[in-house]
């Protein structure tokens, strides 16, 4: 048994109390328009625990920061399922975690001496809890086969909450639908079906089917529409719906009292259109639900996430399936041919091809062999492949995806707060105009008609109530939340990650785009092309400075200490290393000799003439000093530039966007890179460190707009977008209006996560930047397509309801009818954004 050990504190959901900041993410599901996500944004905005707030319509979803000292996340769930009557569930992904069924009562388990390496346990049930754990300590399989005095179970793979809550929520209108059609029917055929005349007994039947319809499926609009308007202060859709519905039932019951008295109205009963109205509500909603749920559902990242796992010991021999909760590290697995990869791992036998392109975009098979790196989710081809685990699936390539597309997904550009804005009018302008309408129709049934003040008033009520359930501002408030959803799943899928909606909103006004050079415009694989020593023990010098360079990352470091390795590879421990990013790295020898090497420019050698030699042939200077005297000097040659520059810096051009480079290497190199490209000298930085990028990037944001002729500029200021993929670019990155980084392998997409690039290229393909820019040209001609249908179809539809074409024997929407009105007024919406999917990003 491993070693136990009882922590100080063990936490349970059962517990109050703390302190701290805890990141809470909320599945919502209740949520159906753009006034509940107003309502949900202003009831969690009035909790003082509650900080740095996101919501979602679309995904159903809020996001913010918990301050525990203040509030617990119970006391946060209740006031918003109170105050929205929304039902919440908390999304637990962050860390490795495994949901187990307890052999006992969860709050008893939880409350027993905790396994080694466990690090927290959450009570899901009562028979179940979450157990997290560091998975460098105690793997998941271990854990739950040998952490406690029995082996425990897992508990059923729960789906993406995200989406499950969006199914439970369409399932439960769905079947509140069912219940509302099978109801309403049998009032249909009393009302329209030529039946023997049983005026009292139908009425009767039509007045308890109705007064189910209103309390049952109507009901809930009742006490959302008074709570919102109690607690959040907001008049929305649910409002509209409470007013119409009621004000035909009750209309309805009263031609019924008139018709029970002995003197029915002229009219009759108004039963059909109450129920036929919620019904058709019911019936628009549940479509609309339905179509967003399956728009979600279609660029869902982490459903190619498999369940199961073939794992065999290192020689392949024996093999055994499990749950892929279940992989730890030092696990090997075996992925057989047409199968999905489980978690990113490295190939240590077998050779196959593998389909990455759900994950970066590459249309062509990738060959896999011994050393090679293979990405969760992509698919194996013919072969089969040995490969030992290097990411467990809570931090793989899927879920590091998966989040940053949520994120993206969660963020909203400036063009949803004008959205906003106008939806949250909408409501109250409805109102007015309803008034207005059944004030106009008073007057022309009683003035113009010569109709009775009963008649008139029946007829304006009619007219009121169309207007009322006509008019629809979901197609407003959809119109940017949908397009930015399925945007973000496309680019995915074509390797390309947006981690903010901005990025979306903004990149087809690019005005300059900006590249580094080494690995980002060229391969970034340099090779040693000269070499000088200036002291007669090579041999030594090599040595000290393989050990400064060898561990360091940087592409002249990796080409240097590859050539050293190649020659002798003895190495001489050097302590105290220190990368300077943007100069070179620095150290102490085992004697206390300060050894430092890196640009001419930083070591003060530039004026050198051994050091100007090797620039005058184009190479890169790469010097090594030992205690400020020169010991050697190597000339590096770039490699090629990538295949797609000049054809992707050529397209840039003809879309009239400036180019240019920024780079910390010599000018040589740098000036040879640009004249390939055709970049402007005026355009071209060399010996850059990462405060001069970020200076460069920041005068371009900052330059006068009527001084460029671009024709896809922003009318405020410059959209820069800056292209690098070192850690030495991070400055630039943030600086820029858009900061790209380019990954030189999927590996890398840990790091990229917490980078601050705002979009992430999972492939080093150039052209991903004009995916990028067409990619929000078209998503932000899209949201101005929907912006035109929204308003085109509620300005349409709220005259013709309000009968401004009836008087000349015109068409007349019946009140029931209108029902359909949110039905007719979203699919288009949830349509052009669905559309983008089957779309060629550039045509």
């Amino acid at each position: 048994m491993p070693k136990r050990y009882v922590p100080a504190s063990p936490a349970t959901d059962l517990e109050t109390g703390g302190s701290g900041i805890e990141h809470v993410s909320l599945s919502v599901s209740g949520m159906t328009c753009t006034g509940c996500e107003t309502k949900l944004q202003r009831a969690l905005a009035q909790i003082d625990s509650i900080k740095h707030l996101k919501t979602s319509l679309v995904l159903s979803r809020a996001e913010f920061d918990l301050d525990l000292s203040i509030g617990t996340l119970e006391d946060v769930m209740k006031r918003l399922e109170r105050a929205t009557e929304f039902k919440c569930e908390k999304i637990t992904d962050q860390g490795a975690s495994i949901d187990v069924i307890t052999p006992i009562n969860a709050v008893d388990f939880v409350k027993q001496d905790w396994p080694l390496g466990v690090t927290d346990m959450k009570i899901t049930s009562k028979t179940s809890a979450c157990v997290h754990y560091d998975p460098k300590v105690v793997g998941a399989r271990n854990l739950i086969e040998r952490g406690w005095a029995m082996p425990l179970k897992l508990a059923p793979l729960l789906a993406d909450l995200n989406l499950e809550a969006g199914r439970k929520h369409v399932r439960h209108f769905g079947y509140m639908t069912l219940l509302s059609v099978a109801l309403t029917i049998p009032v249909l055929v009393l009302a329209w079906a030529p039946l023997p005349k049983k005026d009292i007994a139908y009425g009767s039947v039509s007045l308890a089917l109705a007064t189910i319809v209103q309390i049952v499926i109507a009901g809930p609009f009742y006490t959302k529409a008074l709570k919102s308007l109690v607690f959040s202060r907001v008049i929305e859709m649910d409002l509209l719906i409470v007013l119409s519905t009621s004000a035909a039932y009750i209309f309805s019951i009263i031609s019924f009292a008139f018709l029970a008295s002995g003197n029915p109205l002229s009219t009759g009963e108004f039963f059909e259109t109450s129920t036929l109205l919620v019904t058709l509500i019911m019936v628009g909603r549940y479509v609309a639900a339905l179509s967003r749920q399956k728009a979600v559902q279609s660029i869902s990242v982490h459903s190619l996430q498999t369940p199961t796992a073939l794992i065999v010991d290192e020689q392949g021999v024996s093999e055994r399936e499990i749950d892929a909760r279940l992989l730890q590290y030092g696990d090997f697995l075996k992925i057989i041919p047409d199968s999905r990869v489980p978690t990113d791992g490295t190939v240590i036998s077998g050779f196959s091809t593998i389909d990455e392109s759900m994950i970066t975009g590459e249309s062509k098979p990738v060959e896999k062999s011994v050393k090679f790196s293979v990405i969760a989710g992509s698919i194996n081809n013919s072969g089969t492949l040995i490969a030992r685990i290097t990411l467990l699936p809570n931090e793989n390539t899927i879920s590091t995806i998966a989040n940053m597309v949520d994120e993206a997904k969660l963020s909203k550009p400036q063009i949803q707060e004008i959205a906003d804005r106008v939806a949250s009018w909408f409501v109250p302008v409805v109102m007015v105009f309803t008034i207005i309408t059944f004030a106009i129709w008073i007057a022309v049934g009683m003035v113009v008609q010569g109709r009775s003040g009963n008649e008139a008033a029946i007829q304006a009520i009619t007219y009121a109530i169309t207007v009322l359930i006509i008019s629809c501002p979901c197609a407003i408030g959809l119109a940017v939340p949908m397009v930015i959803v399925i945007t973000s799943g496309v680019a995915a899928e074509h390797g390309v990650v947006f981690k903010s909606a901005q990025s979306i909103e903004i990149a087809h006004k690019a005005a300059h785009v900006v590249f580094d050079k080494t690995g980002t415009l060229t391969e970034g694989k340099l090779i040693v092309a000269a070499e000088e020593y200036m002291a007669e023990e090579q041999g030594v010098t090599a040595s000290l400075l393989l050990g400064l360079v060898g561990s360091i990352k940087h592409p002249v470091s990796i080409a240097v200490a590859t050539h050293l390795q190649a020659k002798s590879g003895i190495v001489t421990n050097v302590s105290d290393i220190v990368s300077v990013v943007g100069k070179g790295v620095e150290g102490m020898s085992p004697s206390g000799q300060v050894l430092r090497a890196g640009n001419s420019h930083w070591l003060g050698l530039s004026s050198d003439p051994r050091v100007i030699s090797i620039l005058s042939r184009g190479l890169s200077a790469f010097c090594f000093t030992v205690d400020g005297s020169l010991r050697a000097i190597f000339g590096l040659a770039e490699d090629i530039l990538r295949p797609d520059a000049i054809s992707t810096i050529t397209q840039l051009r003809t879309w009239g966007i400036a180019i240019h480079i920024l780079s910390g290497d010599d000018d040589g190199p740098v000036r040879a890179i640009a004249s390939q490209l055709d970049v402007p000298e005026d355009n071209v930085r060399s010996r850059c460190s990462p405060a001069d990028k970020a200076a460069y990037i920041k005068a371009l944001c900052t330059a006068p707009v009527e001084s460029l002729a671009m024709p896809y500029a922003s009318s405020n200021a410059p959209v820069v977008i800056f292209c690098g993929d070192g850690t030495n670019d991070a400055v630039a990155l943030a600086q820029a209006s858009i900061g790209i980084h380019i990954s030189s392998s999927s590996a890398s997409l840990a790091e990229v996560s917490r980078s601050v690039a705002t979009v992430i290229l999972l492939q080093p393909r150039l052209a991903g930047i004009l995916d990028i820019i067409c990619l929000s040209r078209r998503a932000t001609q899209r949201i101005a397509c929907n912006f035109v249908w929204s308003a085109i179809y509620n300005l349409f539809a709220i005259t013709l309801g309000a009968g401004a074409f009836s008087a000349a024997g015109g068409v007349k929407i019946p009140p029931a009818l209108a029902g359909l009105g949110e039905l007719v007024s979203v699919l288009p919406v949830v349509a052009a954004a669905v559309a983008l999917r089957w779309e060629r990003i550039r045509k």
